[in-house]
């Protein structure tokens, strides 16, 4: 997946955006195997990482980290908002994982701009934060939060070309 999108050159600035835009992703499939491999490698606890175990624990079944839910964001992310000029991501707000994400889940991501703001010291960026969230096929939503990112102004971009 990521190497369809790495090729692709961003080409809507700050002023190009507008609050409200909404985007979605396409829908993946969430599977045993990929959150076994994860968590295994990067967040070994038990009801992540054996099935057997995980039958004992409050969820009743193995289910993803949130970390490899946060990873799966990431690139359904790129999918729907690889035309913006990041700068980069600055941090998020109101983190919440709503709901556990289990294999066999079908999930998308959706995107929504709730601010943008000039930066008022330096004309070659702005700030827009974007509410996420990672949702399942039935409309609920497992993750969400927002996301504070720098985004280049037109200005911005043609210095940096120049």
């Amino acid at each position: 997946m990521t190497g369809e999108f790495s090729a692709r050159k961003p080409h809507r600035q700050f002023e190009d955006l507008a609050v409200g835009e909404f985007r979605r992703s396409s829908e993946r499939v969430v599977t045993q195997d990929e959150i076994l491999a994860f968590a295994r490698r990067y967040d070994p606890q038990w009801f992540h990482s054996d099935p057997e175990a995980a039958t004992q624990s409050v969820f009743g079944e193995l289910v993803a980290s949130g970390i490899h839910v946060l990873a799966l964001w990431r690139q359904m992310d790129h999918e729907i908002n690889w035309d913006i000029d990041w700068v980069c991501g600055i941090g998020w707000d109101e983190l919440r994982l709503r709901r556990a994400v289990r294999a066999g889940d079908h999930i998308h991501v959706t995107s929504e701009i709730v601010s943008l703001e000039p930066s008022k010291t330096r004309d070659d960026r702005g700030t827009a934060i974007t509410r996420y969230a990672v949702m399942l096929a039935d409309g609920t939503e497992a993750v969400t939060f927002s996301s504070i990112n720098l985004v280049y102004t037109r200005a911005g971009r043609a210095r940096m070309t120049d």
